[in-house]
């Protein structure tokens, strides 16, 4: 018998189907997913999902720093090893799901010659250390970025990528540069946007080499707004913006500083700001719901004289980001470490945190000194008061 689409089947039709039904056991309701959580590698994670991202600033190398750690050709060709000289760090990237460094000075070619102030060429040997070390990203726009012109800039990018390690800032190819630069960390697309205030008075072979607007634009806010605007269309759930540029050895932002990190916050794009170059650290500040750190200080640095101590004053960042359950991110947790330089075996990068999970880098006296400074500069735009808290590494 046809049955037509759309009318009840004849009544002995429907009794033998419903017995069949009957006989036929009912499956099993399928139970709804439950979420698979993903805290991530920061501080407890209050939702499902978290990332950390940690920064840090310049790797500022003179002579100083370099030639104390030359070694015989290894079978690798290495002629530096530079663990030793950051191997403090490590402990603290592990606890990071995305790690970024700022790579200040072009890379030289294999045997030199490698050059200090004012126009850097610092061992390539630096990026295997950093990659050794958890770094994922380094910026590489600064003023020191065409010290060695376009075939310095080349090599720098040619090595990182020889290390796995990717970056933004320094362009090889026309077009490139207009391509937010986003990666991926802990299943979190997160893109970062760079910009250098100064090429120190040099000028690019091509404008496109380099994150800069030119002596008129310097950082160029609107175009890293509008970079931002598209990482976001290409899918970025976070964007960080970095920028390059600041008075020397200030420990208070000046008003480029504060101009153009605020700029990047009221456009809504950035979930947060951090700024490098001026050699010293600075604050945190909380502004239009967003965090910005002015001044990370040097990642490394030779020892300087006494009147620019906070060159050798270093601060490393944390950021933890947790997901909501309308999906949107919001900073859940802002955390700074302090450290300095010592010398007792050659240079080393030590934290001077009240936990010492170094021990003494310097002195008791000047770690102490280290320390109160940091936390005074750090603290000074009411940072302390709003939450962001100093990373004690022995308690997580």
């Amino acid at each position: 018998m046809l049955v037509l689409v759309g009318c009840a089947p004849e009544p002995e039709q429907q009794a033998t189907e419903e017995s069949g039904r009957a006989t036929k056991p009912s499956p099993a309701a399928t139970p709804a997913p439950t979420p698979t959580a993903r805290p991530g590698a920061g501080p407890a994670c209050p939702t499902e999902h978290c990332v950390s991202v940690a920064v840090t600033g310049d790797l500022l190398f003179h002579e100083g720093l370099w030639s104390p750690f030359a070694i015989p050709e290894d079978a690798n060709g290495k002629t530096f090893d530079f663990l030793p000289l950051l191997a403090g760090q490590k402990r603290y990237l592990d606890r990071a799901d995305l790690a970024i460094c700022q790579m200040e000075t072009p890379i030289a070619p294999k045997g030199g010659p490698y050059l200090g102030y004012p126009e850097f060429s610092t061992p390539r040997e630096i990026v295997g250390a950093v990659r050794e070390l958890g770094y994922d990203v380094c910026t590489t726009a600064s003023n020191h970025s065409i010290d060695q012109g376009t075939e310095g800039l080349i090599r720098t990018l040619d090595e990182l990528e020889a290390q796995g390690i990717r970056h933004t800032g320094t362009y090889r190819a026309e077009g490139e540069r207009d391509v937010p630069l986003i990666v991926e960390a802990n299943g979190v697309k997160i893109a970062i946007i760079t910009s250098t205030f100064s090429l120190n008075g040099l000028n690019a072979e091509h404008d496109w080499q380099v994150d800069y607007g030119g002596e008129e634009l310097g950082l160029d806010p609107e175009r890293a707004i509008a970079k931002a605007q598209q990482a976001r269309g290409m899918g970025a759930e976070l964007v960080i913006g970095v920028q390059h540029g600041g008075t020397e050895y200030s420990v208070v932002p000046d008003a480029q500083q504060t101009g153009n990190a605020r700029q990047l916050a009221d456009s809504g794009e950035f979930d947060f700001i951090y700024n490098h170059h001026t050699h010293s650290v600075q604050p945190f500040e909380r502004y239009n719901d967003r965090w910005i750190l002015y001044g990370t200080g040097n990642a490394i640095s030779e020892s300087a004289s006494p009147e620019h101590r906070v060159n050798n004053e270093f601060l490393m960042a944390r950021v933890q980001f947790a997901k909501q359950a309308d999906g949107k991110w919001s900073t859940n947790d802002v955390a700074w470490n302090a450290a300095t330089n010592t010398m007792a075996a050659g240079y080393a990068w030590c934290s001077v945190m009240p936990d010492h999970p170094q021990g003494v880098c310097q002195s008791e006296e000047i770690d102490a000194g280290v320390l109160e400074r940091t936390r005074a500069t750090v603290n000074s735009m009411g940072a302390g008061e709003q939450g962001v808290r100093e990373w004690l590494i022995s308690q997580e």
